[in-house]
């Protein structure tokens, strides 16, 4: 099972869009796209599988490595094929390398959270891919939602492997602050509508994880619905973003924060060493009765073995070697776009402010971006790196206003028309 977000749109348009403006000719002619030429699947020594695949002619010397998103701890070790491919279009491969980039991604050794591990597993692919087919001249690494988180950390900290990076819908900012968000969403859903899931926010049992799909997530689907009021109030006091104009959003949006819980509450702690998740001290409000809330609410108090992993391996500094483009929706309700100025106050704290650049789009959803907003953040991302502004891509938007959006973020990003 695969979370039910908009990565597999994000990866569409990043790679379908963005890297095709670096395939215009000078005068604006979109290369011919080709068939990748891939190498049989390989195994890292972690365990990992890995893929690689070459333009059928004229590699561009640049390599573009992918960082997946989330996959749930319980699906099988491989490549989530679902995330390389657009429905009805050509494998992302095909596309990338049709353009001349080499293309690269991994598996990770795990699924869940893989943060750790897929920092090592990208590292180690690149040695890979430098040792079967020579030194890339540069080294993008791009990736959304859990994958956005593991492309900050690693152009963080691994600058002499990766030149920049895309950085897209990822809990960037503060990795305990969206633990605990998750974990809040559980606790106020358990306030709201009592004994619809079993378990507790942070013990999750066997048959709430086997049972999601065929029973349990209808019967949240059901008590949202039946209760309006009730539900309003758990948007309100969870602080989820949801478009006000369309409540089946805030139903939908509760439904994928839930998922996240139930799958990843266990693999998490098992990981970090301990219970992540802390609403010890935290105040509530935005209820009808918010002393009641805040007397009544189930409490819980963090592992202090899981904080210090947390804090050793999954906080972003902020300091920045090489370029780092952020790209976020406003309206993000798994991944809330307050990530974006906590990343940017870490950034500015180590004076690295000319090294990032955030991309803000005003849409509502889970990596859901326009292609003019992923376009114009490549875009940044190849002028920050090789200091070259990709010619004639706004002719690959469909219509004037997009055309018109990208430009707007370029110079918005004080970058040259």
């Amino acid at each position: 099972m695969t979370p039910p977000t908009h990565t597999k749109t994000f990866l569409a348009l990043l790679l379908a869009g963005a890297l095709l403006l670096t395939g215009l000719l000078p005068g604006g002619a979109p290369v011919a796209q080709a068939q990748a030429i891939c190498d049989p699947d390989g195994q890292q020594a972690s365990g990992a599988v890995y893929r690689i695949c070459m333009p059928e002619q004229g590699w561009n010397g640049d390599l573009v490595v992918y960082a997946h998103g989330y996959v749930a701890f319980n699906e099988p070790i491989a490549i989530p094929e679902d995330q390389l491919t657009i429905p009805d279009g050509p494998s992302i491969p095909d596309m990338v390398t049709g353009l001349g980039y080499a293309f690269a991604t991994t598996s990770y050794s795990v699924n869940g959270l893989a943060v750790k591990e897929g920092l090592a597993d990208l590292q180690d692919l690149v040695a890979i891919f430098t040792a079967t087919h020579g030194a890339p001249r540069r080294v993008y690494l791009v990736g959304p939602s859990e994958g956005g988180l593991i492309t900050a950390l690693g152009t963080e900290r691994y600058f002499d492997t990766f030149d920049g990076g895309l950085a897209a819908c990822g809990p960037v900012g503060d990795f305990r602050r969206q633990i605990d968000y998750w974990g809040d969403v559980r606790v106020l859903f358990d306030y709201f509508f009592p004994g619809v899931l079993p378990g507790s926010p942070v013990q999750i049992p066997a048959q709430l994880i086997d049972q999601w799909d065929s029973f349990y997530e209808g019967q949240a689907e059901a008590a949202l619905r039946a209760d309006p009021h009730a539900r309003e109030q758990l948007l309100r006091t969870a602080k989820i973003p949801n478009d006000p104009s369309d409540p089946e959003s805030g139903i939908q949006a509760i439904l994928q924060l839930l998922w996240y819980n139930v799958f990843a509450t266990n693999d998490g702690t098992a990981k970090l060493g301990g219970q992540p998740f802390d609403n010890s001290r935290r105040l509530y409000f935005g209820s009808d009765n918010d002393p009641r809330l805040n007397r009544s609410v189930a409490r819980f108090q963090a592992d202090p073995a899981a904080l210090a992993e947390i804090q050793r391996f999954y906080q972003t500094s902020g300091d920045l070697t090489v370029p780092v483009v952020t790209l976020h929706t406003l309206g993000d309700e798994v991944v809330p776009y307050p990530h974006e100025p906590l990343y940017r106050a870490k950034i500015l704290a180590h004076g690295d402010q000319a090294q990032h650049v955030n991309v803000p789009s005003p849409r509502f959803g889970h990596c859901n971006f326009s292609a003019a907003e992923v376009l114009a953040s490549f875009a940044i991302l190849i002028y920050k790196v090789s200091g070259e502004l990709p010619l004639g891509a706004e002719s690959i938007l469909p219509d004037p206003q997009l055309r018109q959006r990208y430009w707007d973020l370029l110079r918005e990003a004080g970058l040259p028309r």
